[in-house]
Formats: structure tokens, C-alpha cells, sequence
């Protein structure tokens, strides 16, 4: 789903359409909810489907490892880490590799990731599992990428399998 805003709206406009969107495709999914967190003023939202005993916290500078599938509200997928949720999805390429995604989180310039995807695994420990809903400002913003166009509000599932400690603060 592309979101239709004018060129010229505000960045507050942007972010309560996508709100508002986030709300209707909450009402008519059965997404299953044991922990969440929401911010009013961004819109961004981290819904756990699974909570782990574990009490390795992410920090800033630790190597994550993470599976995750990129959904659009329509629930297309337009990226995973998953060999058997591409296939499903009808988007697997064979010369693609389908194994988790290890980045240290925050510090590598030549690494970065959508402010969006990097609050919400922020707030996960490992062992969880959770669907982070992104405002299209927190994603591809105004320009899109890809296949992904302007103003596109995104939801990525992340199972968060690893967190290497990085080099003290």
C-alpha cells in the first residue's frame, strides 16, 4: 500500500496518516500481543510476540543477529532474511542469501538501517520475537527505494537470535 500524500504535506501530516493506517490494519489483524510499546508522537510501535527470559539488552556498538521479513500493510512481503518466507512470497531469488542479518547496531557508517527497524530491535532482548510498525518517515521517507514507494508505512517481524556485546561506551 502506497501512501497517497501530497508532496507538500508536513512531516506531521505524513506521520498521522500512517497512524491511522497502523490503527486500521490493527483492527482487522489477530496479531498476537504479550508486550508493546508506543510512542504517540512518532508512531512508532513495537508489538512482542514472543518475550524471552533472556537478559542480554541491546546496546549501541553490539553485533546483532536478526531474522527478519519486511511486509508492506497489505502484508506483501517485499524483503526477508527467510529462504522458505521468500519462496512463499514469491519473491525468493537463488542468488540471494536467506541467512540472518548480523550489524552492529548504530556505529558503523558503512552499515546503516531504517531509524525505524534500528528503534525497535533497540528495545527487543534476545530470544524475542516482535513486529515493529515504521511511519514512512522512520523508513524510506519521501523518496522510497526500490520497489518500496514514497511515504510507504512499513511492519518488519524480527526474531532477534544474537546479541554480541560491542566495545564499552
Amino acid at each position: 500500500m502506497i501512501a497517497c500524500v501530497d508532496e507538500q504535506a508536513t512531516d506531521e501530516v505524513i506521520i498521522q496518516n500512517d497512524k491511522k493506517a497502523f490503527e486500521d490494519y490493527l483492527t482487522t489483524d489477530t496479531l498476537v500481543n504479550v508486550k508493546e510499546v508506543y510512542d504517540e508522537v512518532t508512531g512508532l510501535r513495537v508489538i512482542w510476540q514472543e518475550l524471552s527470559a533472556s537478559v542480554d539488552t541491546v546496546k549501541l556498538g553490539d553485533t546483532l543477529t536478526v531474522d527478519y521479513t519486511g511486509k508492506f500493510l497489505s502484508n506483501k512481503v517485499f524483503d526477508t532474511s527467510i529462504k522458505d518466507v521468500a519462496i512463499a512470497a514469491g519473491i525468493f531469488n537463488a542468488s540471494g542469501k536467506y541467512l540472518p542479518m548480523k550489524f552492529p547496531l548504530g556505529t558503523d557508517p558503512n552499515f546503516r538501517l531504517i531509524s525505524g527497524f534500528e528503534y525497535g530491535i533497540s528495545l527487543m532482548k534476545k530470544g524475542d520475537k516482535a513486529t515493529v510498525f515504521i511511519p514512512s518517515i522512520f523508513a524510506y521517507g519521501r523518496q522510497g527505494k526500490g520497489n518500496i514507494g514514497p511515504n510507504t508505512p512499513l511492519i518488519f517481524e524480527l526474531d532477534l537470535q544474537e546479541v554480541k556485546a560491542g566495545p564499552v561506551q
